[in-house]
């Protein structure tokens, strides 16, 4: 790979990070990862994603993988001097992203107005619980709350019983994503008018565009969408079936052609002349029936033998991995989605790949996550002009953090999005 593909496409854009925990960490860390310089500001007190996580040996895996490709360093901005230092930054970037409840940038001195005065091609990327307008807009917003507002949460999980959460903050990742493509989208305006703008990114909208298709159904036949388990609505077999040693298979065979080698495959092929069976709308009304037969066969055989039936046949099947399976995973090797970095305090740092793959600009993982303020000294002296003395002073005083500072290591909530 030659230099300039290793850096990126995003090589020479400036990013500077005021977010906080999960979904603006995640969106500035995707630009990051196609060779965007980002400059993350934490408070003195670090990040709250720093206690997420598993901890080893005082430090969060988490934030090794969240914060990586970043440089770091911290500054107390409920002080004057330290938002004046983040507005001078500010003046040097492309992007601006931000996760903190709506109005605490405008009560900062930082917001769009404000810093685009400066630097009119200025983009802002805004993420909050429910937008920067609206009667809910001074609201709350953490990812499991978007979730529920969303509506996404009341379709999740088995029928009888409450709907769960997944084991992960699927909301804030589902609004970084749409954050850094929005970056793209403005840096494109960008390019023909010379202007910045400002993207508006809510965890509650994020997650209600994964409800598409509930809406017209609703608006057109009044059907209100439920917990349907492990089944997809209206696309069946496309469900969770056991296995003889206790694991079990996905699979997904609605069309005609798979389901035909479907049923071959289970040794039922008359099953495509069974009326209940014979069309895909017959079998969305029959779905009980149709997974009985299958899981009547599932049951008889092992993961491996059920995985290797249907493969041989032609049908989209899985078993549900685990994080083990994963790492025994060689497909995950060869598309490189375990990545190992070296890092200081553990030696190396496996996380999860770059994605999507481009062809002549891909991404890269070039460091992990570091220290709370380990860029501190080096991005006020290299991009701020400040000398060692103005750097110790404002050391001394609290206004920033270097990575050899005495701090507290309990995170503040700041009153993030996430």
């Amino acid at each position: 790979m030659n230099e300039e593909a290793r850096r990126g496409p995003l090589d020479g854009l400036r990013v500077i990070e005021l977010g906080s925990t999960i979904a603006g960490p995640f969106c500035a860390r995707l630009l990051a990862d196609f060779g965007a310089d980002v400059i993350k500001v934490e408070q003195p007190e670090g990040d709250a994603v720093r206690g997420m996580g598993t901890q080893h040996e005082g430090h969060s895996l988490y934030a090794a993988s969240i914060l990586r490709n970043k440089r770091l360093m911290a500054i107390d901005l409920r002080g004057e001097e330290g938002r004046t230092l983040a507005r001078r930054l500010c003046s040097t970037a492309d992007v601006v992203v931000e996760n903190f409840r709506p109005g605490t940038l405008e009560r900062w001195g930082l917001g769009y107005d404000d810093l685009a005065k400066d630097n009119p091609g200025l983009i802002l990327v805004r993420i909050s619980g429910f937008g920067q307008d609206g009667p809910y807009s001074d609201r709350g917003g953490y990812g499991v709350v978007g979730e529920a507002v969303s509506g996404l949460r009341e379709i999740t999980g088995d029928p009888d019983r409450p709907p769960p959460r997944m084991a992960t903050s699927l909301t804030d990742y589902i609004t970084g994503l749409y954050g850094a493509f929005g970056v793209t989208m403005a840096l494109l305006e960008r390019n023909r008018s010379g202007r910045g703008q400002v993207i508006d990114a809510a965890l509650y909208e994020g997650a209600f565009s994964f409800m598409e298709p509930h809406i017209p159904a609703f608006q057109q036949l009044g059907v209100v969408a439920k917990r349907a388990g492990s089944r997809l609505p209206g696309n069946t077999p496309n469900s969770l079936y056991p296995t003889s040693d206790g694991r079990y298979v996905v699979l997904a065979a609605a069309s005609e052609p798979v389901f035909a080698r479907l049923a071959a495959a289970i040794g039922k092929p008359e099953l495509v002349d069974d009326p209940r069976f014979a069309t895909a709308a017959a079998r969305v009304k029959n779905e009980d029936a149709c997974d009985a037969e299958i899981e009547a066969w599932s049951r008889t055989l092992t993961i491996d033998a059920v995985e290797e039936a249907l493969r041989a046949a032609k049908v989209p099947v899985a078993r549900i991995y685990t994080v083990a399976d994963i790492f025994a995973d060689p497909h995950y090797r060869a598309r490189e989605m375990l990545v190992e970095t070296d890092d200081p305090r553990f030696g190396t740092v496996m996380t999860a790949g770059i994605v999507p793959k481009l062809s002549a600009t891909p991404g890269s993982v070039r460091r992990t996550g570091r220290r709370l303020g380990e860029d501190t000294r080096q991005v006020l002296r290299d991009e701020l002009g400040l000398d060692d003395g103005d750097i110790d002073r404002l050391e001394a005083g609290g206004t920033v953090v270097g990575a050899d500072s005495v701090r507290s290591p309990h995170a503040k909530n700041m009153g993030g999005a996430t």
